[in-house]
């Protein structure tokens, strides 16, 4: 041990420590190498031990800093220097480079990849250019409040960067998903892991903490409304099944039946089972979590995520054996909407947020209200299986079908990764060799190749998606977390990571900050300057007119997007009036399936609203398959016009290519170049808006045609579910039947109406948000304003920022 590490630990007083760090070598090369496991070895006191590794976090970030500056400096001397990665082909030569990296930084690769992110000095940028900007506001207040005053401390409190892209992650119990997030983040401890009884059961979102040094979950709660009612639906299935003179064709007992028992049992133990449904709202029953009455989040704060990890189990997963009167004695989870898990210090998560999401929504509507509006958010989707039978996994290519129309058209997803876990399977029962490691690659491959040709098959996600969008990887995060190089030769862990880190580097909502804050402040500094009245009458009424001539293009290729779904969609109603009874009839009588048994999957169709979501298998969504001859008419049209891509715009890019010319004008007016520069802006700025608009929108738009057919069909399901008793079944079915053939000339078009009335809409919308624009250039170009300062300086100041965050993004 040196004199190093010896400084640390006496300034931390812990220096019974000593010895034992001497004992195991620990110096100032390795000890920016220690992880949690390691440190824990070496300090098991919880105390000191925190108190230690919150030392080495602030070491290891100060030695990152001058890593990544060196690593600049270097890389401008030698452009074409590429990085260093491990060779699955030239084993031998991968290690060495490998190793060479790891003595030269005394950080494993993984390490070094989140160290030069380059998401570091642009939130630098964007911090020095908020401070610009208080200062200017504060500067502003003290000024008389004008039109143009107040207009520019609008503009000013609305800046901010609103984009973060989401991943979602899905995946089967025992598959790996925690393990697999834990592993790309470096946290080996964030996330519970445990064997394949235990699930998760609550959407749980891993950010980036940026308000403090601690690990946090935050935890939302449904209200104690919906509760109430989850209790009395569960006592009254209870009431049936104890009945002793029921018919057996008159029990309810669906898949959820043994579900629902469990999640009365987590919350309450066996006691609920003599308790009415009121008796179990009593507040002794959530002492320990005031706030589901109080409708508040409950915050947990850790100082490490080991510790958080095991506080938050009993609020994520469903777990027999650590819930109920066995273990733990209070689970929460069935009374969880969503927890929000907050990491300090981790570049992965700068401008991403994971989420472990449950495979097919929830029967509570708040939950799957959000668990839909996540999954139509998510830019990429990850669906996690194990390698062994990632191919012939029934259960993951199910939950991509489920959620196809909410990641497709109906969604924002760009990217589908199907992540085989587990990798390193056949390591486990023999020593590390060649003809392993080969055998290990070959089956990688083999598998990635049978993957891609089952999703070749998925005619219904590739309506949506394009071959470019869909990508296979082989991992194994208990191999990642070794560290070890010849471990990580057999996952593409570091592959996942990159590509976290290429979503993170992407500044462009960076770089539009300080761009509009560059704008903001030309505004101000040029109505600062002395001008003679009326001088920019010219210029105003030049813009006025080329907004004028954009705002008419983009009319006539929005209506003539509306003239082409119109033609399709009726094609769809058609389709729809002529086969729908056929459709219908193939969830009313189901090949293999006994009227026996299927009165209660029927049941629960009707009860639900025609949505039934077993444990396993495919969901059934009797309003999607209705309204399938419609959605098939518009799948193609819908995705030409709005493309995933964004570089290509909505409705044959008229938007994208919108313009006031504002470069050009500055030749021509150069007294007003500060202020063309801030319509500059703002231009951009309209265009982020319309673009932001038009992706909430089109999900509204593609999805209006199954929710109105499912608004139709509401009455007739309310019907059928009321029915019990002999013939129960014939009674449903035939409930149904009449309400489709009654309603199938109307409810169709019907459908047809609100999608194109939507996008009529959306027209409106639009054109209102462009017509904005001329109220601006009209404030912009009004004669100088001494209700506003010099920020001559401030501006010079957000230039510079401007300046090298796009320099070093290139």
């Amino acid at each position: 041990m040196d004199d190093f590490v010896c400084q640390i630990l006496k300034k931390l007083g812990l220096d019974e420590w000593i010895s034992r760090f001497k004992d195991q070598g620990i110096n100032k090369k390795n000890i920016y190498c220690l992880d949690d496991r390691d440190i824990e070895n070496l300090i098991p006191i919880v105390g000191p031990r925190a108190l230690f590794r919150k030392e080495l976090k602030l070491l290891q970030a100060k030695k990152n800093t001058t890593v990544r500056t060196k690593t600049q400096q270097a890389q401008k001397n030698t452009p074409d220097r590429a990085e260093v990665r491990p060779s699955t082909s030239d084993r031998g030569k991968g290690k060495r480079k490998l190793d060479q990296e790891e003595l030269k930084t005394g950080q494993p690769p993984a390490k070094q990849r989140m160290s030069l992110s380059k998401s570091v000095p642009a939130a630098e940028s964007v911090s020095d250019v908020k401070n610009a900007m208080d200062n200017v506001l504060s500067e502003l207040h003290k000024r008389e409040k004008t039109e143009l005053n107040a207009f520019v401390r609008k503009l000013i409190k609305d800046l901010e960067i609103k984009k973060k892209e989401m991943v979602g992650v899905f995946g089967k119990t025992g598959v790996g998903k925690t393990s697999l997030i834990n592993a790309v983040i470096n946290e080996r401890n964030l996330l519970p892991c445990g064997d394949v009884t235990a699930c998760t059961s609550v959407m749980i979102k891993v950010e980036a903490n940026t308000s403090n040094e601690n690990y946090e979950a935050h935890i939302e709660f449904i209200t104690t409304e919906e509760w109430k009612d989850e209790v009395w639906s569960i006592k009254q299935c209870q009431r049936a099944s104890t009945d002793q003179n029921r018919d057996d064709d008159d029990y309810d007992d669906d898949d959820d039946s043994q579900d629902v028992a469990a999640k009365l049992s987590a919350v309450y133990g066996d006691e609920w089972k003599q308790k009415s449904s009121s008796q179990l709202m009593g507040s002794k029953y959530f002492r320990k979590i005031p706030e589901f009455h109080q409708s508040t989040k409950k915050i947990l704060s850790y100082k490490t995520a080991k510790e958080l990890s095991a506080k938050m189990i009993k609020y994520t997963r469903a777990d027999s054996n650590q819930c109920g009167d066995n273990g733990i004695k209070k689970c929460y989870w069935p009374l969880v909407k969503c927890v929000t898990v907050k990491v300090p210090n981790n570049s992965f998560l700068h401008n991403i947020t994971l989420v472990d999401l449950p495979g097919n929504g929830d029967r509570n509507k708040s939950r799957d209200t959000m668990w839909k509006r996540i999954v139509g958010s998510c830019s990429t989707v990850w669906i996690v299986t194990e390698v062994n039978r990632a191919a012939a996994d029934k259960e993951s290519w199910d939950i991509l079908n489920s959620v196809s129309s909410l990641i497709g058209n109906g969604g924002e997803c760009r990217k589908i990764h199907i992540i085989c876990t587990k990798s390193d399977i056949i390591q486990k029962s023999t020593n590390h060799s060649g003809d392993v490691q080969d055998s290990i690659l070959k089956r990688n491959m083999e598998t990635k190749e049978a993957v891609r040709k089952e999703f070749n098959k998925l005619n219904k996600i590739k309506k949506h998606f394009t071959d470019g969008s869909f990508q296979v990887f082989t991992v194994s995060s208990e191999e990642f977390l070794r560290q070890s190089v010849l471990s990580q030769e057999n996952t593409e862990i570091p592959k996942l990571q990159d590509f976290l880190q290429e979503l993170n580097d992407d500044h462009s909502e960076t770089l539009s900050y300080i761009s509009r804050a560059q704008g903001i402040l030309s505004l101000i500094q040029g109505a600062s300057l002395k001008k003679q009245p009326g001088q920019n009458m010219d210029v105003c009424e030049e813009l006025k007119r080329k907004l004028v001539l954009h705002r008419s293009l983009v009319q006539k290729e929005m209506e003539k997007a509306s003239c082409v779904f119109e033609k399709h969609l009726q094609k769809g109603v058609e389709n729809s009036k002529r086969s729908c009874e056929k459709k219908l009839n193939q969830i009313l009588f189901p090949r293999g399936r006994s009227g026996g048994t299927y009165h209660r999957t029927l049941k629960s169709v009707v009860k639900k609203g025609g949505i039934h979501k077993p444990k396993t298998g495919r969901e059934i969504n009797l309003n999607m398959i209705l309204s399938s001859f419609l959605t098939d008419s518009i799948d193609e049209e819908f995705r030409k016009t709005f493309p995933k891509e964004q570089e290509i715009g909505p409705f044959n890019g008229v938007i994208n290519k919108f313009s006031l010319d504002t470069e050009k004008l500055k030749l021509k007016y150069k007294d007003v170049q500060l202020q063309l520069k801030f319509l500059g802006t703002e231009e951009e700025k309209v265009k982020t808006t319309l673009s932001r608009m038009i992706q909430d929108q089109k999900k509204i738009i593609y999805l209006s045609l199954t929710q109105t057919i499912e608004q139709k069909m509401q009455e007739c399901y309310k019907t059928a579910a009321g029915y019990s008793g002999t013939g129960m079944l014939e009674k449903m079915r035939e409930t149904l039947k009449k309400r489709v053939h009654g309603f199938k000339d109307t409810m169709f078009e019907d459908a047809k109406t609100a999608m194109l009335d939507h996008l009529l809409s959306l027209r409106k919308e639009i054109l209102e948000t462009m017509d904005t624009l001329e109220g601006t250039i009209e404030l912009s170009l009004k004669a100088d304003d001494q209700s506003v300062p010099d920020v001559s300086k401030e501006l010079e100041r957000v230039m510079k920022s401007y300046k090298e965050v796009n320099k070093s993004l290139n």
